[in-house]
């Protein structure tokens, strides 16, 4: 008799990066980006670690690794997820959104963020990344950022079982997206 390999033992040919970019806002309503050496400013965020991270978890890592500041993946809420693709490449994005009250950010990474700033919505700065523009816009779409095309899966955060049967707070529904 032949033996058949398991399909689910098989890893899947990557073709895609996932990352998540945290929108973080104060209590007065600003959001708080980056400038890049590059010379773009960006939401902080990062890939998501593939072995062991939840998307919130991952959020929560990347804030406090380049900013300083801290919060609890339980305070995280994704709401949306994007899709683009760069030199044939799928980056899936997952879109975080942090509420602090006040905060002090920190250049922890000088080789890539010169500095942190705290920024009303309505006076955003130029050029943004890509990925940060595109998260912007779909939590403010009213601001009329420009920004590469991408596909939006708006998400609504649900509290649900994992398959081992615990509350996953990073488990999400979809929801339609109605322009």
């Amino acid at each position: 008799m032949d033996t058949v390999p398991a399909r689910n033992s098989r890893p899947p040919l990557a073709q895609a990066a996932l990352g998540v970019r945290v929108l973080v806002q104060d209590g007065r309503g600003r959001i708080l980006l980056g400038r890049h050496h590059s010379g773009t400013w960006e939401l902080p965020g990062g890939k998501v670690d593939p072995t062991h991270e939840s998307i919130a978890a991952a959020a929560v890592r990347e804030l406090r690794e380049e900013t300083g500041l801290e919060a609890a993946a339980h305070e995280v809420r994704v709401f949306a997820m994007l899709h683009d693709a760069v030199h044939g490449i799928n980056r899936v994005t997952m879109a975080a959104l942090v509420a602090v009250e006040d905060g002090t950010a920190r250049v922890t990474e000088p080789h890539l963020i010169s500095t942190w700033q705290w920024i009303r919505p309505e006076d955003l700065p130029a050029p943004l990344f890509d990925p940060s523009a595109q998260i912007i816009a779909a939590w403010r779409p009213d601001l009329g950022i420009a920004h590469p095309p991408v596909h939006r899966l708006d998400i609504a955060t649900g509290s649900a079982r994992s398959a081992g049967g615990a509350e996953d707070p990073d488990t999400t529904q979809a929801q339609p997206y109605i322009p």
